[in-house]
């Protein structure tokens, strides 16, 4: 297939997906492929919103964070995600994929807050959104805030990039007798207690009836091949 599968897709990204293999921090060669992946799916004309994850600032700190409120610690957490689109926005600038960071939390020297008439608006013009801060509260994921933003911006599908193929029945990396899933449906998903997104991401889309597909963002050409249709990871729908 030539044609994507869809028009408008929410990519969510972990924090520590830009690690690669530092410790914490961002390793700009890790973040290097992953924007170059993500260009090659504009390159097809679909539009792209990216909500980033911050545990790999955040989480560094996770010591101190569990003595801290809860509040202050996901303000916190949210920030790290604002440091992570930036860094985006900078790598899929330098392609030539131009880019608007949107936050939930205002802070307009650095980033438009998140305006959705503004943000379809930059989607119709090619450019890529990126939604930072979460959703602007305490208490929800950066996995909430991207099936809320997805579900804003009219996406066909929600693509969770992991470090894995798909969602097991276990961890992979810990039995190697888990076994993958092709499908599998939300309440399969939440009834089995699979870490694929927390429950409340999970049940907005299936209210929504958005997909999920879950894939290997290091796998060379994978989000392209989604985007294409073709079956790579795992489809979660109702």
């Amino acid at each position: 297939m030539t044609k994507p599968a869809y028009e408008t897709i929410l990519l969510k990204l972990s924090g520590e997906a830009l690690m690669g293999q530092s410790e914490y921090g961002i390793n700009f060669e890790t973040a290097s492929f992953i924007v170059n992946e993500v260009k090659s799916v504009v390159d097809l004309g679909v539009r792209v919103g990216i909500v980033v994850g911050g545990g790999n600032i955040f989480r560094g700190m996770q010591g101190t964070a569990e003595k801290m409120d809860r509040v202050s610690a996901d303000y916190m957490g949210m920030l790290a995600t604002v440091i992570n689109s930036l860094a985006l926005q900078d790598g899929l600038e330098k392609v030539g994929i131009p880019t608007r960071v949107q936050t939930s939390i205002e802070m307009r020297q650095i980033a438009e807050p998140f305006i959705r008439r503004r943000a379809m608006r930059h989607l119709e013009k090619n450019r890529v959104v990126i939604f930072a801060a979460g959703t602007g509260n305490p208490y929800f994921t950066t996995d909430t805030a991207a099936t809320l933003r997805g579900t804003e911006i009219n996406a066909e599908v929600i693509l969770k990039a992991t470090k894995v193929d798909g969602v097991y029945t276990s961890d992979p990396v810990v039995n190697k007798d888990a076994v993958k899933f092709d499908n599998i449906t939300y309440l399969d998903v939440i009834n089995r207690g699979l870490k694929v997104m927390d429950s409340t991401a999970i049940s907005m889309c299936m209210d929504n009836k958005i997909p999920i597909i879950v894939f290997d963002i290091f796998g060379e050409g994978n989000m392209k091949k989604v985007v294409l249709g073709e079956k790579v990871g795992t489809i979660v729908e109702g």
